[in-house]
């Protein structure tokens, strides 16, 4: 029996993992922990918690994600997705545990033209890229047994605030939606990352280091949300509008494909 602890269980990655995979099959016995069980910005508490549990794998899922926020306060970024980050690596390092820690595709800068792969140079274009990265980085530095897999533009379509319930519930509102096709790269569900998660846990991966993971169909924002729409009949009643240039207060990559490298 392996055991596997889940951080920051209370978004919608932790609520996936817990749907699909907390009933303890395949051998795994699951520990899900939300930030007010177990909040990775705090070391001691983190270290004691380590200390009187006994864990195979964490999946890191805790992380500040409001990419806006992010850049208006970002102190509250680097604490919980670099300083909390480095606590956790410690504390797995310490006990001897494997991490499985989720980043992103805004550790680019966007200015690409074909997908990027696991040995392109980050150069974020954000506070919140740049949080990402050094949580990244102290992965690495601390630890030798982990894997920091990247993924692009993820949503569930049963929990948290995402784009795709986002769409979903304004277009039972509006008749216009207009929505941005500056941006492009692959929407990853919730379902793909976490199966794929299983995969590296079930098979014992020793492939240790950055993955990119992604559901690799590339799209637009505004192709998402027609396919959305489409995909929950609701294109009917509401239409969609592209909208150019459009504003948001932090930056984002135009071009964040990820070269999935499986």
């Amino acid at each position: 029996m392996r055991n596997v602890l889940v951080t920051g269980s209370g978004g919608q990655l932790g609520k996936t993992i817990n749907e699909l995979f907390s009933k303890n099959e395949d051998n795994l016995d699951f520990t899900f922990v939300s930030k007010e069980d177990l909040d990775i910005t705090k070391k001691t508490a983190l270290k004691r918690f380590f200390k009187n549990n006994k864990f195979d794998y964490c999946i890191n899922c805790a992380a500040y994600t409001n990419v806006d926020q992010a850049e208006k306060t970002p102190e509250i970024a680097y604490k919980v997705n670099a300083e909390g980050v480095k606590y956790l690596a410690k504390s797995c390092k310490d006990a001897n545990v494997v991490l499985i820690h989720i980043s992103t595709d805004y550790v680019f800068d966007g200015e690409k033209k074909e997908p990027y792969t696991i040995n392109d140079l980050p150069n974020p274009i954000n506070e919140y890229g740049k949080s990402k990265l050094l949580g990244e980085q102290f992965v690495q530095e601390i630890m030798d047994r982990y894997f920091i897999i990247r993924t692009s533009w993820l949503c569930s379509k049963k929990h948290g605030h995402n784009f795709y319930r986002t769409i979903i519930n304004s277009a039972k509102t509006k008749a216009e939606l207009s929505v941005t096709v500056d941006q492009m790269s692959c929407p990853t569900n919730t379902v793909s990352l976490t199966k794929y998660l299983m995969k590296l846990i079930n098979g014992d991966s020793l492939d240790y280091g950055i993955h990119h993971f992604s559901d690799k169909l590339v799209m637009t924002w505004y192709d998402f949300a027609e396919s959305i729409l489409l995909e929950n009949n609701l294109n009917a009643k509401t239409s969609l509008v592209k909208a150019n240039n459009y504003v948001t207060f932090a930056k984002r990559p135009k071009y964040s494909v990820l070269l999935n490298e499986m």
